[in-house]
């Protein structure tokens, strides 16, 4: 039908911790919502994926980005621009880039990472 029924599911390393809504039958999704995580110091990686949903069969993997604690080492006071997808199956082809920015916010002694999908496509 040339459109999706996109929601993410964010995930910690490797545990899924969030599900967004599903987005009916578009390609440029908008989603509105706010979660608040509490990272362990210790986390390697924050990993958005985005998903079709399907109810006939198995949901499908659009694609993926992923936030490193390498990359937030990189850009200690944050990040903005976009980012392609990657692929999770390596037989799929991926199109599509989320405009992330990513935030550190406060001191050593009480840091605060703030991620906003600010658009998608």
């Amino acid at each position: 039908t040339g459109s999706s029924d996109p929601y993410c599911i964010v995930k910690i390393d490797n545990e899924a911790i969030i599900r967004t809504a599903t987005v009916w039958k578009t390609l440029s999704p908008f989603w509105g919502e706010e979660y608040e995580v509490h990272l362990q110091p210790t986390f390697h990686s924050i990993s958005i994926y985005v998903m079709d949903e399907d109810a006939l069969s198995r949901d499908d993997v659009i694609g993926k980005v992923c936030i490193t604690r390498d990359m937030l080492a990189e850009h200690p006071k944050g990040y903005s621009g976009w980012m392609s997808l990657s692929e999770v199956d390596p037989d799929e082809e991926v199109q599509g880039e989320i405009h992330l920015r990513v935030e550190v916010l406060g001191s050593h002694g009480g840091r605060q990472l703030r991620c906003t999908v600010l658009e998608a496509r």
